[in-house]
């Protein structure tokens, strides 16, 4: 969870868009073409949701509460969708 955490603290000061898989694979021409900083604060706050939701497995799993590691599974799944349904329609980060 420290890595996650770790980067989120650094994408959500706008840095670090380089490190996002499909942005770095584009040329940068097309790199050009979006809001850097408004795209790494936007994946900086998903790392935060991603790092609550390992959270909420690791206590299930320490403390034995199945429900818990449920409830963090179902929210990395539905974390994991929105993302993929909200940085994929309506040009949200292009300038």
């Amino acid at each position: 969870m420290l890595p996650f955490l770790i980067f989120a603290i650094v994408l959500s000061q706008g840095k670090g868009a380089f490190l996002l898989t499909g942005f770095n694979t584009m040329s940068q021409k097309e790199q050009e073409q979006y809001d850097e900083k408004a795209l790494a604060k936007f994946m900086g706050k998903v790392m935060y949701g991603y790092c609550f939701c390992l959270l909420l497995c690791a206590l299930g799993e320490l403390l034995f509460i199945q429900w818990l590691l449920v409830i963090g599974l179902s929210l990395f799944v539905v974390l994991t969708i929105f993302v993929l349904v909200y940085t994929n329609t309506g040009n949200r980060f292009k300038e």
